[in-house]
């Protein structure tokens, strides 16, 4: 039942609509923020702790990954490289990162802590299935190493980035701060730059449509919400730097 599972996710057919869903998901999300962090608030039912929360929306992509592993095997070189970057991303995500988050830090809805694991079951079941299970076994080839230093770069840019807020924290005290430093001169959210970075390396690696629909649907995600999170700062804080933009320099 897995197996046909994973050969349904990883369909063309099934890719593109999922590709579909993402773009729409993206225009809904232009008008609809997700309350959750610096956008709670009440109407949404009850809550989780942050660091509950974002345990439960990122833990599932391990799960799906591992169940993927566990059915396919890790095939080849190429397949470890792709196991060995999604799993240390989520590792980060679901493990590490609650256990660093200041315990006054927003909590969040338990629909959207529920979408959130859907959502990476999702993902880590076409990208798993494909890289696992259902996709050729690949080799290790130069566009592969181009994408291992995205990854690394893009990995390096979001932890820094998360590291800033939550240090602003310890200095000044419960609540939200102009984060300054590193990428933060350029863009109100370097963190989201920098998991997009990993996703387009990671996509380059896999070369294939599912590898593709993820970076797609991460970027559906976090460039609207950091378009809201930069109009968030600018209202909130009247010295907010003007020449910030929202998630890429220059431009966006």
């Amino acid at each position: 039942m897995l197996s046909d599972w994973l050969h349904v996710v990883c369909s063309p057919v099934f890719l593109w609509s999922w590709i579909a869903l993402a773009v729409v998901t993206s225009i809904s999300l232009t008008r609809i923020t997700a309350p959750y962090g610096r956008h709670g608030r009440p109407g949404w039912g009850p809550v989780l702790s942050a660091r509950t929360a974002w345990f439960w929306m990122e833990i599932s992509a391990l799960l799906g990954l591992g169940l993927c592993i566990w059915l396919g095997g890790l095939r080849s070189p190429h397949a470890v490289l792709v196991a060995s970057i999604y799993g240390s991303h989520y590792v980060y995500r679901s493990l590490i990162y609650p256990m660093l988050s200041p315990k006054s830090a927003a909590p969040a809805s338990v629909w959207v802590v529920l979408m959130a694991f859907v959502f990476n079951i999702f993902n880590s079941s076409i990208l798993g299935g494909w890289s696992f299970v259902v996709g050729p076994e690949d080799v290790i080839g130069a566009v592969d190493v181009l994408g291992v230093v995205l990854v690394v770069c893009g990995f390096v840019v979001h932890a820094q980035a998360d590291a800033t807020l939550r240090g602003l924290r310890e200095q000044h005290g419960p609540g939200y701060h102009i984060p300054r430093g590193g990428l933060y001169r350029f863009v109100s959210c370097p963190n989201y730059l920098g998991e997009l970075t990993q996703w387009l390396g990671l996509a380059l690696i896999i070369n294939a449509l599912a590898g593709w629909s993820f970076l797609i649907w991460s970027a559906a995600n976090l460039v609207p919400r950091a378009v809201k999170h930069h109009a968030w700062y600018k209202a909130r804080f009247e010295d907010y730097p003007a020449e910030r933009k929202a998630i890429v320099p220059g431009l966006l």
